[in-house]
């Protein structure tokens, strides 16, 4: 993203609506690149999203904790509060947008309520994503994560994504979430311009990975490695054991060894046991 396209060249409201507009449309470049994994750039957006919207409800869990308690969490058991975060944030960018997708993320939310507010089509796609976030939250002050998946969900319908792609939570901070308005309208762009170079730079890094991965692919003879490449290209992190479906627990885990000493996958906890892996 070109250096023009800052927070501290904007000097009045229409500065800060044609930079963000700026920022968007570099965005919407990246989306449409296929050198660049998609799906993996947005669960790492979730993530980020998670974290704060996990920090602006006073707990303490960062990235790293977030991780552990949705991919370590056994099936049925609950991921606890902070995971319970991550995962609708997750479920909100894994399916392209809809009432139907937003449901199955938000399920505390009323399908009918989701679709009014998907359906609001006044003003610019950055205004639409404020004016939600301002309707949830004058409804249910607490409900920062909700107010900010439909804010994105609206903002990428305006825009013609498919896709939701978390920007905005990014760039808000807990005071921001406290305005109206005009007011909040102007935060909203301003968290589109500083959160647009981050993302910009997570997808080119991510790209860079992905071609690392799609090099040393051709060196795996474990039966069954190139599904467990594409499901490195799409998911955020993975255990050994959510590779068993498609290797044996043991190919599993010597893959996921193998792909770390050739340098395209990282094990993301530091830790010897219950590791976690990921481009």
């Amino acid at each position: 993203m070109p250096g023009w396209i800052a927070l501290g060249r904007a000097e009045s409201v229409e500065d800060l609506a044609f930079l963000s507009g700026a920022a968007l449309a570099h965005v919407h470049g990246a989306i449409l690149r296929p050198d660049i994994p998609q799906a993996l750039w947005r669960a790492r957006l979730a993530l980020a999203a998670a974290e704060v919207c996990v920090r602006m409800a006073g707990r303490p869990e960062r990235a790293g904790a977030l991780r552990d308690a949705l991919y370590l969490t056994r099936p049925g058991d609950q991921p606890g509060p902070a995971g319970e975060v991550f995962g609708q944030w997750l479920r909100a960018t894994e399916r392209p947008v809809s009432v139907a997708a937003l449901s199955r993320a938000l399920p505390k939310v009323p399908a009918d309520r989701i679709a009014k507010l998907l359906g609001s089509s006044q003003g610019s796609p950055v205004s639409r994503a404020a004016a939600v976030i301002q309707t949830v939250l004058a409804e249910s002050p607490r409900s920062e994560t909700p107010a900010l998946i439909l804010g994105e969900a609206v903002l990428a319908q305006a825009l013609g994504w498919s896709h939701l792609l978390p920007l905005l939570a990014a760039g808000l901070a807990p005071r921001d979430l406290r305005q109206t308005d005009a007011a909040l309208r102007l935060a909203c762009h301003r968290a589109v311009i500083a959160a647009a170079r981050p993302a910009l730079q997570m997808a080119a890094d991510l790209g860079r990975k992905a071609d690392r991965l799609h090099a040393v692919a051709p060196k795996l003879r474990a039966k069954g490695a190139t599904q467990a490449v594409d499901l490195f290209l799409t998911r955020d992190a993975l255990t050994a054991p959510a590779l068993v479906p498609i290797l044996s627990d043991r190919a599993a885990r010597r893959l996921c060894d193998r792909l770390v000493l050739l340098g395209a996958v990282r094990e993301l906890t530091g830790r010897d046991t219950f590791r976690l892996y990921g481009l």
